[in-house]
């Protein structure tokens, strides 16, 4: 009877998920021009894949890109989504109000929301943000230009995840005991004090679990990219998913498909994964509450 019920799962997991991961690995050392090249049609190149996507410019700039929006997007979703938290945990009124209208972006399509930024908030005829900056006499912005459409895509899709990661620390700060704080305000701390000393301990697991979806996150970047550069994959905003699937399906001024390269990108992506998710381990220790 066991074993009839979990060989659906995992002839699934072995086809549908194992097989792919196994195949891309071995697929990453290899010239290949398709992914459904047979196996005959595979040239043994080694790490030419690897090394030739570091010489490549448009990697590294979709890599440099990438680290960007892990650095800066990272400190600042953080720290406005433990914000929102921090005071949506205050005792503030309207608390599911005001949770619903913050994590409303996430249930929007992620196509819908780029949309709306790129043609009601950006927009250089009539996006809002112009409209404001003019209002109080400043000069219109070209929000979606060369030089700023990077962070301007940052900040849309910044936006669009703050609420998911203000839930997690919501998650965090409402299983602290509320005897912690009782007897901090007993001792006569602060409410800064709270933060600093019980708030802020407490959540290192939240915290490595917020990086570590972040970087998940990050690496997969693709919706915003396409919406921001729809025709073609611009330096500024292209990201190594969007440089991977140009170079394994074709795309503007791509020639020959390089399947074998490609799946070169999908192993250094997961590599980078693994470290990020290392480091947090070794340097954020899980917090245990004792009373």
């Amino acid at each position: 009877m066991i074993v009839t019920f979990l060989t659906p799962a995992v002839l699934c997991f072995c086809i549908m998920f194992l097989y792919p991961v196994i195949r891309t690995v071995f697929m990453s050392f290899f010239d290949v021009s398709t992914v459904t090249a047979s196996f005959d049609k595979w040239t043994f190149v080694g790490i030419d894949n690897f090394v030739a996507l570091w010489k490549n410019p448009s990697f590294k700039g979709a890599m440099f890109n990438i680290l960007r929006i892990w650095v800066v997007g990272s400190i600042v979703t953080l720290l406005i989504s433990l914000l929102f938290a921090v005071i949506l945990t205050s005792g503030v009124r309207g608390k599911s109000a005001f949770r619903a209208i913050i994590y409303l972006p996430n249930v929007i399509s992620a196509v819908a929301l780029a949309t709306m930024w790129t043609q009601y908030v950006f927009s250089d005829k009539y996006g809002m943000f112009n409209d404001i900056i003019q209002l109080f006499g400043g000069d219109p912005i070209k929000w979606l230009g060369s030089t700023m459409k990077f962070w301007s895509m940052l900040i849309a899709f910044i936006f669009g995840a703050v609420g998911y990661y203000m839930l997690i620390f919501l998650s965090g700060i409402e299983r602290i005991p509320a005897d912690l704080y009782e007897a901090a305000t007993i001792d006569g701390a602060s409410k800064i004090g709270q933060f600093r000393y019980i708030t802020l301990p407490l959540l290192r697991s939240v915290f490595k679990t917020n990086l570590t979806f972040w970087t998940i996150n990050t690496i997969t970047f693709f919706v915003w990219s396409k919406m921001f550069s729809p025709v073609t994959s611009e330096l500024s905003t292209i990201s190594p998913v969007v440089y991977m699937m140009n170079i394994v399906f074709g795309g503007k001024g791509i020639t020959q498909t390089q399947a074998g390269r490609g799946a070169a990108v999908g192993v250094t992506l997961a590599i980078m994964v693994m470290i990020v998710f290392a480091l947090m381990n070794l340097l954020i220790k899980d917090d245990d509450i004792e009373l």
